[in-house]
């Protein structure tokens, strides 16, 4: 095969059903110079098989001879990428057709560019749209207020392959936190943008797991007060800490509320009739995807 202009970047754990939707989605883009780097990271589900009928050469499968974690898998990719730009893609969510191409039209209109995501939709497990993620336009407005995080949805990522492989994911991993580690540290010599349409379908649990995120949330301010504490930053460190406080108050509180590890608390942003019915859309349109059969693809 020839060398693409992107490789999408899957790494895979336990992916179960999603799978096939993820890859689907890729598959049916409407730019087509990409190769899909699904990269197993020893999986024990079999979801990984569920998509060896998908006839596209474009597709290859990597097995991690062991369990290496999310950071480290994403290093494998980008050591294997072969395309001049490097795209993420996350097991169980769903890209809109037209989003490779709109994220390298912007890539290819401002060199200065290194990092572009894109808007998302949040969808339930059963692929009820819920509502829209925050998110900023401009690098100078994702990096106004570097302690409080960065609104760049990780999954929806494309970027150079040369600042993903002057960067890579720091190693052990951050938990939960290896994509706000990393802007953290590159958004300084960097340049981020978004792009002001939604592209992307992003999976959320159907209960929130509050322990999960209150060690997330203890891992990012750590990552951000070693940080902010190395640069001579101590005014950022000590508002990174406050936000930290802010925030864990606010889990709290609906940690306690009846019902709040249900879907409420990601509707952040309002959902009108327009983009649900360009959701719909997409799902028709992966649900009425042929299938051919098995072709040859290169496994490694």
């Amino acid at each position: 095969m020839p060398e693409p202009l992107v490789t999408v970047v899957m790494p895979v754990y336990n992916a179960g059903s999603y799978l096939r939707q993820a890859v689907l989605s890729i598959v049916g883009q409407t730019y087509g110079d990409w190769e899909l780097l699904v990269i197993d990271d020893a999986s024990t589900d079999g979801a990984v098989e569920t998509i060896a009928h998908i006839a596209d050469a474009r597709i290859r499968v990597v097995a991690n001879a062991r369990n290496l974690g999310l950071a480290a898998t994403l290093n494998v990719g980008i050591d294997l990428a072969r395309g001049e730009f490097i795209a993420r893609m996350d097991q169980d969510d769903i890209s809109y057709p037209e989003r490779l191409e709109r994220q390298l039209a912007l890539l290819r209109a401002d060199l200065s560019l290194d990092l572009v995501a894109v808007r998302c939709l949040t969808i339930s497990p059963d692929d009820e749209a819920v509502g829209l993620l925050p998110w900023a336009p401009t690098h100078e407005a994702l990096t106004a207020r570097p302690w409080l995080g960065f609104y760049l949805p990780h999954p929806t990522w494309m970027g150079r392959t040369a600042w993903f492989r002057r960067h890579r994911y720091h190693l052990p991993e951050i938990h939960l936190s290896e994509d706000q580690e990393l802007l953290l540290r590159s958004h300084a010599d960097s340049r981020f943008a978004t792009v002001p349409e939604v592209l992307f379908a992003y999976r959320i649990r159907e209960r929130k797991d509050w322990r999960r995120q209150a060690r997330s949330r203890r891992a990012q301010l750590k990552m951000q007060l070693r940080h902010f504490v190395h640069a001579g930053q101590y005014g950022r460190a000590l508002l990174s800490l406050l936000a930290f406080c802010a925030r864990t108050g606010m889990d709290l509180v609906n940690a306690l509320l009846p019902g709040s590890g249900r879907l409420g608390p990601h509707r952040r942003m309002p959902l009108d009739a327009a983009e649900q019915q360009r959701w719909r859309a997409v799902l028709v349109e992966l649900d009425q995807k042929r299938i051919d059969p098995p072709a040859k693809r290169c496994y490694q």
